[in-house]
């Protein structure tokens, strides 16, 4: 099975944070599952650090291509069907990186990790 990680997800995996769901980890962990982490991420990741709302992510930024390769996660980057979905949604919600990762989660057919209910909004699927 296919999931795609948000981007909080990706972060408390890397730093093993208790807020990590065990489902979610279960499925992160699941060898037999394709883990897939966004362009979008590494994107929300560097514009947040940048302004200082996540001031622990250097490491993150400065390692992300190795830390995804580590765990053998793959790249999903963000395609013209992408970012044509995320733009035509159809909700008052305005993050632009939960806007796409609605739409490669729809799109890629992968159930979104994320505890972040916006998502409702967007009708996907997610785990928690």
């Amino acid at each position: 099975m296919k999931y795609l990680l948000d981007t909080h997800a990706l972060l408390w995996w890397w730093t093993d944070d208790s807020q990590l769901s065990a489902t979610a980890r279960a499925c992160i962990q699941d060898e037999t599952n394709i883990i897939l982490i966004s362009t979008a991420s590494a994107w929300e990741i560097a514009t947040k650090h940048r302004l200082g709302k996540l001031s622990q992510a250097g490491e993150a930024i400065s390692r992300f291509n190795e830390l995804v390769e580590l765990d053998a996660f793959q790249h999903l980057p963000v395609s013209y069907l992408h970012a044509l979905r995320a733009g035509g949604l159809i909700t008052d919600h305005r993050d632009p990186f939960d806007r796409v990762l609605a739409a490669q989660s729809e799109l890629e057919g992968a159930p979104l990790i994320t505890c972040d209910s916006a998502f409702a909004a967007f009708r996907v699927q997610t785990i928690w």
